[in-house]
């Protein structure tokens, strides 16, 4: 039997229209990264976190007026944990696509038949995973040592959870491809992330900012995030609920629009 007819019988695995199975095995491989590194990825986080919440309840105990009829801890907890899902999801896309452009392992990505959408879908996913993984542990750590947190509207923060998360993980992957070297994510990180999180409401109201203040508190996706995030605990909110739910659709979109765009075109991950 010649070698040719041999392998007549082997046919080449038609995918379908979506590539399930490559998109799932992209996906796996992408949590299996995070948490082959859970000390680093996970726990760091999480024990900053119960760090913040120990130096902000020792520091003012009973001292800080309540927020809204709010006690200030039972404020600042749902804010934390937000600003650490917000950080992981962006950590987790962006250095991936860094990591794997800087290794010269970028090619095991992009040599597969997965399409652009696909591993967009696949990386961010990623993102949102590690993200709710660490609201997931960082929830009952903080209810069971600091403040009793309750839950009044549920929809709000799966919602919020979500979104916020993907809202990050996409701009984690525009992020990764831009960068070519570290200090490239290190400059994102430094001077748009961390002064974005920081002044998105997360240690105090928005009622207390100079109205010069308001304006920017008003174009920053953070503070939508953070505060339904909140609302979903604590009933209140500084913001139109609403009108958060759909920037932030409307900003993922856009988002999801770009990275697929950049992804398809290869820009910086082909040269």
């Amino acid at each position: 039997m010649s070698d040719n007819s041999k392998f007549q019988w082997i046919q080449p695995r038609d995918p379908g229209r979506v590539n399930w199975y490559g998109l799932w095995t992209l996906y796996k491989k992408e949590v299996q990264r995070f948490f082959k590194i859970f000390l680093q990825t996970v726990a760091a986080p999480i024990a900053t976190t119960i760090l913040f919440m120990a130096i902000f309840t020792l520091a003012l105990g009973n001292l800080r007026p309540d927020i809204r009829g709010v006690p200030f801890i039972e404020f600042l907890a749902p804010g934390l944990i937000m600003m650490s899902i917000l950080q992981q999801a962006f950590n987790h896309t962006s250095s991936s696509l860094l990591i794997s452009k800087i290794q010269g392992n970028i090619v095991d990505i992009l040599m597969p038949p997965i399409s652009a959408g696909e591993m967009n879908v696949a990386i961010s996913l990623g993102g949102v995973t590690r993200g709710i993984v660490v609201a997931l542990v960082s929830l009952p750590c903080i209810h069971f040592l600091f403040v009793e947190l309750s839950i009044f509207h549920t929809w709000a923060i799966i919602y919020y959870s979500v979104s916020g998360s993907l809202f990050l993980s996409l701009l984690g992957i525009i992020t990764g491809i831009w960068s070519e070297k570290f200090d490239h994510l290190g400059t994102i990180t430094n001077f748009i992330i961390v002064p974005l999180s920081f002044l998105s409401g997360t240690f105090y109201s928005v009622d207390r900012m100079p109205e010069f203040a308001r304006i920017l508190i008003d174009y920053n996706p953070f503070f939508y995030i953070i505060d339904g995030f909140r609302y979903g605990f604590i009933g209140s909110s500084d913001s139109s609920i609403f009108f958060g739910v759909i920037f932030i659709l409307i900003l993922n979109i856009f988002l999801w629009v770009l990275s697929l765009f950049l992804l398809k075109k290869g820009w910086r991950l082909k040269t």
